[in-house]
């Protein structure tokens, strides 16, 4: 059993999972069955009180396997071993057994508190967030108020005290819970944010934005699509190259020449790689932009919302069986105009939702070129009730403003520093976009975001918005191995630069490696 103490329930969530989307789209059933022949050793190995098995799983991708396994065959025993992986954790002694032997326990991996009664993330943020999401299923198909309950504590947790700007987490990669457990990659102190040092696995950032996706499945609230966005522009996809063949397994916020001794370290590497021997990140990207296409409607009670914004065309059913076709065009994120089109529709009134994102203060909506006449409000769902008909067209007007953000004033490493944001998207400033020789933290941005500019670059960076505008560089200051030194008025040189979307660092192919920042510090006019 000690192989399966390290990744063979990980192994075994996607086994799960895949088999039944592959049962989906197919219609065969040779993966599926050795899914359930799986799932079946599962359920005689674990479906016991014996204290050697309760401690096990600790990636645990196989309860949401699990729950995808009964949804597709209606197996209840699969739901309820599911249960049973949920219920496990906290229930036992936090000590070293010889099943525990090589890895940490405790909040390393949500022992420490049962699930019920937690209201913090602890321990490897890929694990909490699997944990999480596995949970959530668990609450879609059972309405245990216990368990969502939890949910909306650790959700609001992990969104408002542990969450970087890009909405990348796991602060870093050795660390302490707040229990003082021992932690790897994963979550510490509320607003402890370390910009340089952060961690912010490719892998936990997805799972962040697969949480939010099943919280918004339960709650039906904007806030959860807001920060799926987040992910997928930013922390998400910045874990793979331009060309799709390079990645990182980390995404810090700021890379400085010099700074860390990339020799003793296993995950976390200058410049983005092409093979990385703990390969989780690069597949788990991969079918996350693969998926996004699910995550960008859902149905209401007697309608439609639009989670994300993107090309593409609908063609599905209400939950009253009548069926609806939309398609939707748009050049977002880099324009704010949505069109959507009704291609086809039932007869009688229906919802349309349409996401306000909660950066998108000023949207309008219309219908047929008028006024949609609803409640338009950042951070909520828009909600156009009415008889519709083929060849209706809504259309959302989201300004896309330059932005200077801050963070919470617990914060310390970001205090009297501001990030770009323009629309779902951060910015960064890269060393290639400065003169040569010049550290990154010598670079200040002055105090006034409506000197900054936004235009389309098809042919840069395969085509973004860049963003340009004057930093200050300073000029004088001391290079010195002292910790603490006098300092004088600063000397400053004007100089305009560009930023460019945090995703898109590092794929110049003129540099090695790139000093970058996403957060300066602001001087103020």
């Amino acid at each position: 059993m000690k192989t399966e103490s390290l990744h063979e329930m990980y192994n075994s969530g996607h086994l799960l999972t895949s088999a039944c989307i592959h049962y989906r789209i197919t219609g065969q059933t040779n993966f599926l069955e050795i899914a359930v022949k799986h799932a079946d050793l599962l359920y005689s190995l674990f479906m016991t009180d014996d204290e050697r098995y309760g401690r096990f799983g600790f990636n645990q991708t196989q309860i949401m396997g699990l729950v995808e396994l009964y949804r597709t065959t209606k197996d209840k025993r699969y739901l309820e071993l599911a249960e049973k992986f949920i219920n496990n954790r906290g229930a036992y002694k936090v000590a070293e057994t010889p099943e525990t032997k090589g890895y940490p326990i405790g909040d390393m991996v949500q022992e420490r508190t049962p699930l019920r009664k937690s209201d913090e993330a602890v321990g490897h943020a890929v694990l909490a967030l699997y944990y999480y999401a596995g949970a959530a299923d668990i609450y879609a198909e059972t309405g245990e108020q216990a368990l969502i309950d939890a949910l909306d504590k650790l959700w609001m947790n992990v969104a408002l005290k542990k969450m970087y700007v890009t909405g990348a987490v796991g602060q870093t990669h050795y660390g302490a819970s707040t229990n003082r457990d021992k932690i790897e990659e994963g979550f510490i102190d509320e607003y402890m944010m370390p910009n340089m040092t952060a961690y912010n696995e490719t892998c936990a950032n997805v799972c962040n934005s697969m949480f939010s996706y099943r919280m918004l499945g339960v709650h039906g609230e904007s806030k959860y699509a807001d920060i799926m966005e987040t992910v997928l522009y930013n922390s998400a996809l910045s874990g793979i190259n331009l060309e799709g063949d390079r990645y990182y397994y980390a995404n810090p916020l700021r890379v400085i020449h010099g700074s860390r001794d990339y020799s003793k370290m296993n995950t976390e590497f200058p410049t983005r790689q092409a093979y990385l021997d703990c390969f989780c990140c690069p597949p788990n990207l991969v079918r996350t932009i693969a998926k996004v296409s699910g995550w960008a409607y859902s149905k209401s009670k007697n309608g439609i919302a639009v989670n994300l914004y993107g090309g593409n065309t609908l063609n599905t059913t209400l939950t009253d069986g009548s069926k609806i076709k939309l398609k939707q065009e748009t050049a977002y994120p880099w324009n704010g105009d949505v069109k959507i089109t009704m291609q086809e529709c039932k007869n009688t009134p229906f919802d349309m939702l349409v996401r306000i994102p909660d950066w998108a203060e000023g949207t309008k909506v219309f219908v047929n070129d008028k006024d949609a006449g609803v409640t338009v409000k950042a951070g909520e769902f828009a909600i156009i009730n009415r008889e519709w008909k083929k060849g209706d067209v809504i259309r959302i007007a989201m300004p896309l403003d330059i932005n200077f953000v801050e963070g919470h004033e617990r914060i310390e490493e970001v205090r009297n520093q501001v990030a770009i944001k323009r629309g779902p998207l951060v910015y960064c400033v890269e060393s290639a976009d400065l003169p040569k020789n010049t550290s990154i933290l010598d670079v200040f941005i002055k105090g006034d975001a409506s000197q900054l500019k936004s235009e389309y670059r098809p042919d840069f960076l395969g085509g973004v918005s860049a963003i340009t505008g004057n930093v200050l560089l300073r000029k004088d200051a001391a290079k010195t191995d002292k910790m603490y030194h006098k300092v004088n008025k600063p000397q400053w040189e004007k100089y305009n630069t560009t930023f460019v979307p945090y995703y898109a660092w590092s794929n110049r192919n003129n540099e090695k490696e790139s000093e970058m920042t996403v957060f300066l510090p602001v001087v103020w006019e």
